[in-house]
């Protein structure tokens, strides 16, 4: 059975693909079968934003962006930063933490350029589907509240690693010069999408892949974490998880973390709260096999280029519990750089059909990240840990010593042995063994002040100020006018 996916060029009810919403289309909407014979049709504004199929198609172009190969890489550049991780070949200076290089420069910009194509996508739902003459505002409400979900997405990242950024928003897109906002103000931009969202996502989208009201909960207790307003936080994931909508799925093996929580196959899971989902066709599935994997493993039948690796002489590894299952997706294979090296097999698929033909899907958010984002912020706003974020930790941890995630058992913490400082520190490395390999590491130690600090414990470098921020694009000094080459660049750049 083919898993179903978003269809970015034509809506289904069960099966979506992934399309291009670009000059023109041919009209899938009513016939393709002279294409040959007639002229184009070129979408104008005025004359497509008008039924519920017309901006569900514009809808799913805003993920095109992000679904191509565009959030493995920058998930994958963010994994070569992290305390536990290395690059290899071009990638090889993101560990060096002394500023990007040329090629590093490059790469990013084109995440930059990637995320603001997402975000005018966004932006044409945003302002043209009110204007629909054939559409309800049932359909007009659910369609905006996604592309403000998505528009909020797509800031996150760029608030994150870049700063402060241009706001290109629906009511200035079509300026070319525009000024860098302040990161309050992004971030200000992202909360009001995000609560828009809330309210008018449905409780169960009509396809998975879609957002749902309890992904921009999700979301917003994420952000509300990174701002440190963490009784909001805690109150937002805690909404997800009285909703019994969600559990975590139970594993006895790496082969069950390998097919029943991350597997090929998988159409969705209890865990699922917001993933970008991936099929095996052509230019539908999921690049990060390609970019993880190494050739000898024979877990992914296209090879491998094998860019992002670990060490098992690393403090990370040596201090992770044997026991503890997820270790195991680290498998020892020698790329040429030593019997130490570890790759992850997180992610595997022998049946894959192209280098971007894996069906394994992202886990953007799943019920883990509530967990986590619930006990961090408990142990935070409360001053301590309480009986509620240590359960919100145990669920996570168990499951991975292959334990019922919902009963007590022998690997469980203990609360008397930890105040506010130490909980937090091991909520932290719990989200890094639960999320490796899915760029989140670094964006932690960054948002909690312990990069240099860890880094420097784990691998003996400093981290230089320049390298905690990525450089703004020439392209974009180039383009936008309002942005001074000198002034508004990012420090060491």
């Amino acid at each position: 059975m083919e898993k179903p996916i978003i269809n970015f060029l034509k809506p289904s009810k069960n099966v979506f693909r992934r399309g291009i919403f670009g000059l023109f289309i041919c009209f899938a909407l009513t016939s393709c079968e002279n294409l040959l014979v007639e002229e184009p049709k070129f979408i104008v504004v005025e004359n497509f934003f008008n039924t519920a199929a017309e901006v569900e198609a514009a809808t799913n172009a805003i993920y095109t962006p992000l679904r191509s190969t565009n959030f493995t890489v920058f998930e994958t550049s963010l994994e070569c930063q992290a305390d536990y991780a290395y690059g290899r070949g071009s990638w090889a200076p993101l560990h060096g933490y002394q500023g990007l290089n040329d090629a590093n420069i490059s790469r990013v910009a084109g995440l930059w350029n990637a995320f603001y194509l997402s975000i005018r996508n966004a932006n044409l739902v945003i302002k043209n589907a009110p204007l629909g003459k054939s559409i309800s505002q049932a359909d007009i409400n659910k369609y905006v509240a996604e592309a403000k979900f998505l528009r909020a997405f797509n800031y996150f990242q760029l608030v994150r690693t870049w700063a402060g950024v241009p706001l290109r928003t629906e009511q200035n897109m079509t300026d070319i010069n525009l000024k860098k906002s302040s990161v309050e103000e992004v971030y200000n931009l992202i909360m009001a999408d995000l609560k828009e969202a809330e309210t008018n996502l449905p409780e169960t989208p009509s396809n998975v892949g879609r957002p749902s009201k309890w992904a921009a909960k999700t979301f917003l207790a994420d952000v509300y974490l990174n701002l440190g307003r963490y009784a909001e936080a805690r109150d937002k994931a805690d909404e997800v998880i009285k909703s019994n909508k969600f559990s975590l799925v139970p594993v006895v093996s790496k082969e069950d973390f390998q097919l029943k929580v991350f597997g090929p196959e998988l159409v969705s899971t209890t865990e699922e709260i917001f993933y970008f989902k991936y099929t095996r066709q052509v230019d539908q599935g999921n690049y990060m096999l390609w970019i993880t994997n190494h050739p000898s493993t024979n877990l992914f039948n296209f090879g491998g280029a094998y860019v992002v690796y670990g060490e098992t002489t690393d403090p990370f590894y040596k201090a992770w519990d044997p026991a503890d299952i997820r270790k195991a997706l680290w498998e020892k294979v020698n790329i040429g750089l030593g019997a130490n090296t570890v790759i992850s097999s997180k992610f595997i698929d022998q049946k894959a059909i192209s280098q971007n033909g894996a069906g394994n899907d992202d886990p953007v958010y799943a019920y883990a990240d509530v967990l986590l984002i619930y006990a961090e912020a408990a142990a935070r706003a409360g001053n301590g840990p309480t009986a509620q974020a240590l359960e919100a930790l145990n669920q996570v941890h168990r499951r991975a010593y292959g334990k019922n995630p919902k009963v007590a058992s022998s690997v469980d913490f203990v609360l008397g042995n930890y105040n506010a400082t130490s909980f937090v520190d091991l909520v932290l490395q719990e989200r890094a063994y639960e999320f490796l390999y899915l760029g989140k590491r670094w964006l932690d130690l960054v948002r909690t002040g312990k990069v240099k600090e860890v880094i420097k414990a784990s691998k003996g470098i400093t981290v230089a100020d320049k390298h905690l921020l990525w450089p703004i694009p020439v392209s974009e000094m180039n383009f936008n006018k309002a942005l001074d080459p000198v002034k508004d660049q990012n420090p060491g750049y």
